[in-house]
């Protein structure tokens, strides 16, 4: 594969959609120190910018309770303490208005292990008031201008009936409208959405009960991963995955935006697959599909929340296992995974896009490549969906335009780089770790700058380098002045 670098023709701008939010468990666990602590990381190295979870409004966070008398009592306590810190590490909440409190519920049919409640309410008019009690609660805290900033999602995934919601659609959206109206009463510059469904459904009649109802929204939300593709079909996640096609979620993506336009499309989850027990997840292939997709995606998106930041996650009961396939960017010790280095190696990405030439293209390899005041960056990724045909790929990359660099340097996740899960099965797959074996997993998983060989005839600068499957390459390069 050959592939030439413009550096003197630009593409457009590198807008970085991936760090606007990112997901996390349920709000109780926002409670945590090591939660907090691995949150500031990804805040500092990473640059996400807003975090979402569910389960704001669970039992266990205590916000709505019903007296001897009858009456509801509130208590944003807990609530106010999270937002505090979010505050305190230059971070906001993107809001999801979910569970049931039961005090409200109109039925007793939970999710997770956390005991999400999923029915709708009893009274509309009482969800309402405790919506809108949030809301001024908020605004008096932190102040209208800073809420303003903030964003309202009404519930999750809705659509998967007696899974997240046992209610019909309509009741839905009667929840949604009786959320919406609540916020903003409050203020009406508040921002508000939904449907926040799952595999990208329910845009076109949600913008048209809106429309018939006289409903606000601001923007639309929604998720999708590729297993959606055999969605319901009861195979396995491997097969799910396989089902998919390379690069599926970006044409998904125009299509969601065509039905929203012109509203804001705000994904609020995505990963490569739904399952908090996927290996994939803890390996280089997630890497490689999420430098692919991100980069697929640039352009098009103002939001895209990977689920999630952390295996501190307790959907299924949190797991002590160092690697048992959860969604995080970093593991229950808060070692990096291939997926964390691969959100750190895209924040390094120049504002402006470079055009590139390819010749003798690969199937599975995609190449992207920016330009800042501090020099050039290369990212390549070679990926496939699994169970499908890929390999090590011979790649030759021309500069256009350089004669010569003051620096080149390259970093690789694969198999055998930025891969603590290999050295944690070499050491036996304990389920416990010392902090020896913590340390010694902190280092494996860090990406190791090399030197990159490369040949000039004067004009242009070219660098040939093998990238396994399921990788990722970074090429930096500072141009002689």
């Amino acid at each position: 594969m050959k592939i030439t670098v413009l550096t003197d023709q630009k593409r457009g701008e590198v807008k970085k959609y991936w760090t606007k939010c990112v997901g996390s468990c349920h709000a109780a666990t926002a409670l945590r120190e090591d939660w907090r602590r691995q949150l500031k990381k990804c805040r500092e190295e990473l640059g996400f910018e807003y975090v979402r979870f569910h389960g704001l409004l669970n039992d266990d966070m205590s916000v709505c309770l019903r007296n001897e008398d009858g009456f509801l009592e509130y208590s944003f306590f807990n609530i106010d303490s999270i937002f505090d810190f979010l505050l305190d590490i230059g971070m906001k909440p993107f809001i999801e208005l979910s569970f049931m409190p039961s005090a409200l519920a109109s039925g007793s049919q939970t999710v997770f292990h956390y005991l999400g409640n999923i029915t709708p309410p009893k009274d509309y008019n009482e969800w309402g008031a405790l919506i809108g009690a949030l809301a001024e609660h908020l605004v008096r805290r932190y102040g209208t201008e800073e809420v303003r900033k903030w964003f309202f999602e009404v519930w999750n995934e809705p659509n998967l009936k007696d899974f997240f919601w046992s209610g019909t659609m309509e009741e839905y959206f009667q929840l949604y409208k009786s959320a919406a109206l609540a916020i903003k009463k409050v203020d009406s510059k508040l921002a508000v959405g939904g449907p926040a469904t799952a595999i990208d459904a329910w845009i076109p009649e949600f913008r048209e009960f809106c429309r018939q109802e006289s409903v606000p929204f601001d923007f639309i939300s929604t998720h999708h991963y590729p297993t959606d593709s055999a969605f319901g079909l009861g195979l396995n996640m491997e097969e799910q995955m396989a089902r998919s096609q390379r690069g599926i979620l970006t044409e998904r993506v125009k299509k969601a935006l065509a039905e929203a336009d012109p509203f804001p499309v705000y994904y609020t989850e995505w990963n490569n697959s739904p399952s908090p027990r996927d290996p994939y997840h803890d390996t280089p292939y997630n890497a490689a599909f999420i430098v692919k997709t991100i980069t697929d995606n640039i352009g098009l998106l103002d939001c895209y929340s990977f689920w999630t930041f952390s295996d501190i996650f307790e959907e299924c009961g949190l797991s002590s296992l160092p690697f048992h396939g959860g969604f995080g960017l970093l593991n229950i010790h808060g070692i990096p995974k291939p997926s964390y280095r691969a959100f750190q190696l895209l924040s390094r990405l120049g504002e402006d896009r470079l055009e590139i030439e390819v010749e003798e293209e690969s199937p599975t390899v995609d190449c992207f490549a920016s330009l800042s005041q501090e020099g050039i960056t290369i990212l390549i990724s070679n990926h496939q969906v699994p169970l499908s045909p890929i390999q090590a790929e011979e790649i030759s990359i021309t500069i256009k335009g350089i004669k010569g660099v003051s620096s080149a340097s390259l970093e690789r996740i694969d198999e055998n780089h930025a891969n603590p899960k290999r050295v944690w099965m070499e050491m036996g797959s304990p389920e416990y770790l010392d902090r020896e074996q913590i340390e010694m997993l902190m280092k494996a998983s860090e990406m190791v700058s090399e030197a990159v060989d490369w040949t000039s005839d004067g004009n242009d600068l070219t660098i040939n380098l093998l990238i396994p499957a399921h990788s990722v390459v970074a090429i930096a390069l500072v141009p002689e002045s």
